[in-house]
């Protein structure tokens, strides 16, 4: 319990997620860090505020989930030592480039110039 306080305060109590972990020193703290997205868009329509909000949501809730597995990671390592990429950062990738696709759509539905954001697909970890 002693190792766990202390991990707990050397990581600086980041994330509630993280912060359960029980072991595993390397990967105790780790968290996915993506790029932020609605800093970088554009004025939204208004007719496609609603849909842009929704899929911002969808992003922050995958990091989220991906966040719980890397804590459960922490307590109970799995795979090899590609497996955070490959299992982790690798499908978080392509669902966020699938969900900045709809987010430039529905720019682009509404007649607005449909921004960049492909840039912004790929995380890492802190």
């Amino acid at each position: 319990m002693g190792a766990l306080a202390a991990l707990l305060l050397a990581g600086g109590l980041r994330l509630a997620s993280a912060d359960t972990s029980g072991g595993g020193a390397a990967s105790a703290a780790q968290t996915v860090n993506c790029p932020t997205v609605r800093d970088k868009l554009p004025a939204v329509p208004a007719t496609a505020n609603a849909e842009v909000e929704r899929e911002l949501a969808n992003l922050d809730q995958e990091i989220a989930r991906q966040n719980e597995r890397l804590a459960r990671l922490a307590v109970k390592p799995e795979g090899g030592a590609n497996f955070v990429n490959n299992a982790i950062l690798g499908p978080l990738k392509n669902k966020r480039t699938a969900v900045l696709d709809r987010i430039e759509i529905a720019f682009n539905r509404v007649g607005a110039q449909r921004p960049n954001l492909d840039a912004l697909a790929a995380c890492g970890l802190n």
